[in-house]
């Protein structure tokens, strides 16, 4: 009886093939050419989309980040789309009595859908997150963002959950429901912002004029212009103690530049302070804990 029914089994099959090959291979074919030519399509509509009238105030930078966040979310709705397509579309040819035969399936809907629904609450949470974070605009991909703590570049904000990677190298996945706070250090313009400790006999005028020579001399030069949009110049005198006194130093750069900035306006200072005698200060060498 086995290989009767396996012989049997084989001339169904057969059958079914002969019969239905063309449509198998349509639905193949189609479901191919919209996965991978329709992605493409879909990217390039959504890049001319961001480009509109809507966004050309925005910096290059800003308009590449969006374009890569909503590239990101509206192919993966594509692919979410083509791939229930599909499915159905085989089941109708398996079973052309697809009503019939999924009756069964729907009659019992509604007690799956109790089991599931517990269980589904989290990721409708997070979807329905990563859908407001992104038509919101919170953050895009490229930026550099805290969440809850963590900071990092953002690589990629999918429709459950947004990676991060920080500065050592290290990757971090939060859901998009549990993202409450979050701090955008990259968002429309950037501030290159920081402190030196100079030696409390420094003539403050002095020094404050050189921070903003050499700061205007860096915003004008052709490898700079383009990355800092307010020059950095001193700001204000910040703690002072009997060792030391700390002058702030601040100017606003596009975004993401500010840490390239700050460390190129630091070694001109030390340069500059260097070949007018401006003293920094000294810290005094720790002595708690040594025998005397």
């Amino acid at each position: 009886m086995g290989p009767l029914k396996n012989q049997q089994l084989f001339n169904t099959l057969g059958t079914w093939l002969h019969d239905n090959w063309f449509e198998l291979i349509v639905i193949l074919l189609a479901a191919f050419i919209a996965y991978f030519a329709g992605t493409r399509i879909v990217a390039f509509i959504v890049k001319r989309a961001v480009k509109g009238a809507r966004h050309r105030a925005w910096h290059k930078k800003d308009i590449e980040k969006r374009q890569k966040t909503l590239v990101g979310l509206f192919v993966s709705i594509w692919r979410i789309v083509i791939f229930f397509t599909v499915l159905y579309a085989l089941l109708a040819v398996f079973f052309p009595n697809i009503g019939a035969a999924m009756a069964p399936l729907f009659a019992s809907a509604g007690i799956i859908g109790v089991a599931l629904g517990f269980g589904a609450q989290s990721l409708i949470k997070d979807f329905l997150s990563g859908i407001f974070i992104i038509s919101e605009n919170q953050y895009r991909v490229g930026d550099v963002i805290d969440i809850e703590g963590f900071s990092g570049t953002v690589e990629r904000i999918g429709t459950r959950s947004t990676v991060l990677r920080d500065v050592d190298g290290n990757v971090h996945y939060f859901p998009n429901g549990m993202v409450q706070h979050v701090i955008n250090k990259t968002m429309g313009y950037s501030m290159a912002r920081f402190t030196m400790l100079l030696h409390p006999d420094t003539d403050i005028d002095m020094a404050s004029e050189l921070i903003d020579s050499v700061g205007k001399a860096l915003s004008e030069e052709e490898a700079w212009k383009d990355k800092i949009l307010s020059a950095p110049a001193f700001v204000s005198v910040g703690e002072i103690t009997g060792s030391s006194v700390e002058i702030i130093v601040a100017g606003k750069t596009q975004p993401s530049d500010q840490w390239s900035v700050v460390s190129e306006m630091r070694r001109r200072l030390l340069e500059e302070f260097e070949s007018k005698q401006v003293r920094l200060a000294v810290t005094p060498f720790p002595t708690t804990g040594l025998k005397k």
